[in-house]
């Protein structure tokens, strides 16, 4: 495989304290198991499965087009007419007690032969071991530092860790990881794993999946490097005020989005688990009620899972 890698430092300005609990995610610090429990687990477990999986038609592609499936949560199928690129994949209806709420879009056996997975970090929701076994040998997985061994036994051909800023290209194609806002930890007090966003640059095409990250200043600085034409940006798991420390609302991701300059905002990481207190259905509520305050309805792309839309 022909390749190069642009390495860069990361900037010691974006590194982050690792949460020391749960505790350090809410309001000033006042963790509660029972409140916990009862928002987040409960009432999930009450709350009836919805959505049904789509069997996807996918579209044939010129050069230069690129077919956009949402899976779910933060999973994406990215296709080009002779590639395939799988984020964050997870198809699992259970993480330990937590109930998906949403089916996934479409199944892990009715997805294309993948050419590259990418993996923005390691919590369970976006980096789900089982989910990857189901694939059909990927070729390439890149994700953050820290993250290699974890992918043992899931059928790479190949594994990349990757530094914010750091670029691997093959042929056309190229993959930036980017900072972001959140962290890395597999469990706990495991500090030594990274986390970030992905800039995928092919065919005249630049996408930015933003991983999992709250609002920072280092979006102007990603968007003054890359410039990306869309934007795949999380939008829920922002209530209480606490999670704003590792989430974006839809009023941040908004802003996000012109600190990026890029011309589609694709909403994402809502609506599939209870991960905040918020209602399921209320970050792309507010998102479509500021974007037409801000008169920028038009460039907001709200997919529905399991359907490829071309851009």
């Amino acid at each position: 495989m022909n390749s190069e890698l642009d390495k860069q430092s990361r900037p010691p300005q974006y590194r982050r304290r690792l949460p020391r609990s749960f505790k350090d995610l809410t309001p000033s610090q006042s963790f509660s198991p029972h409140t916990f429990f009862y928002e987040m687990i409960w009432k999930a477990w009450r709350t009836r499965r919805t959505g049904v999986p789509n069997r996807p038609i996918f579209p044939s592609l010129n050069s230069g087009q690129v077919a956009i499936t949402w899976i779910g949560h933060a999973s994406f199928l990215l296709q080009f007419k002779d590639l395939n690129v799988l984020i964050d994949p997870i198809f699992a209806n259970w993480l330990f007690l937590m109930k998906r709420i949403r089916n996934t879009g479409l199944k892990a056996k009715d997805l294309p032969q993948i050419d590259l997975v990418l993996l923005t970090h390691a919590h369970f929701d976006h980096f789900h071991k089982r989910s990857i076994r189901r694939l059909r040998a990927p070729k390439l997985g890149l994700m953050p530092w820290g993250m290699g061994k974890l992918t043992r036994r899931l059928g790479f051909e190949r594994v990349l860790e990757l530094e914010w800023w750091e670029t691997f290209t093959h042929g056309d194609w190229k993959v930036t990881l980017t900072p972001c806002k959140h962290w890395g930890a597999r469990v706990l007090h495991d500090s030594h794993r990274g986390y970030g966003g992905f800039i995928l640059e092919y065919q005249g095409r630049s996408i930015y999946h933003a991983g999992d990250s709250a609002y920072f200043e280092g979006f102007k600085e990603i968007g003054k490097r890359h410039s990306p034409e869309i934007a795949l940006l999380p939008i829920g798991a922002y209530h209480p005020e606490g999670l704003r420390r590792v989430h974006m609302g839809p009023d941040e991701a908004i802003k996000a989005f012109h600190d990026l300059n890029a011309r589609w905002l694709v909403p994402m990481h809502f609506g599939t688990f209870r991960l905040s207190f918020e209602g399921l259905n209320e970050p792309p509520r507010w998102l479509r009620e500021l974007a037409r305050k801000q008169g920028i309805m038009q460039r907001i792309r709200l997919l529905e899972e399991g359907l490829p839309e071309i851009f």
